[in-house]
């Protein structure tokens, strides 16, 4: 028999978890738990499902949005399905995201958090 294996969280490296946890709670709305540590900060979703947590990692590189040769190459990033796009990225700006200027599909929008990280704002089918 197979253990039981759950997925909780997905983990963002960052200079400042604080800024990192600000941001997303402000995008996603999503519920810090616990006590505040400067290295260590764990958002929930209050409907259930997976949730963000921040690691403090000093030495953080933002990664190149295309992929350039020599430059730090992006591992992962965050889907985000919006019912309205133009809505999604006004609110993700106002709240520290920037608009990245390669944008590879009309209902997709590639953008960054305040630390760099890339995430996409997207129409589902």
């Amino acid at each position: 028999m197979s253990p039981r294996l759950r997925l909780t969280s997905t983990v963002l490296d960052s200079p400042e978890p604080g800024v990192l946890a600000d941001f997303y709670r402000h995008l996603l709305g999503l519920e810090e738990t616990g006590e505040r540590d400067p290295d260590w900060i764990v958002l929930r979703n209050p409907h259930g499902g997976p949730g963000l947590s921040f690691q403090r990692e000093a030495r953080h590189v933002r990664p190149a949005w295309p992929a350039a040769p020599g430059e730090q190459q992006m591992q992962d990033h965050l889907d985000i399905a919006v019912d309205d796009l133009q809505a999604a990225v006004a609110h993700a700006v106002a709240g520290g995201a920037h608009v990245e200027e390669f944008q590879p599909q009309e209902t997709v929008r590639v953008l960054r958090d305040p630390h760099g990280h890339l995430f996409c704002l997207y129409l589902p089918d």
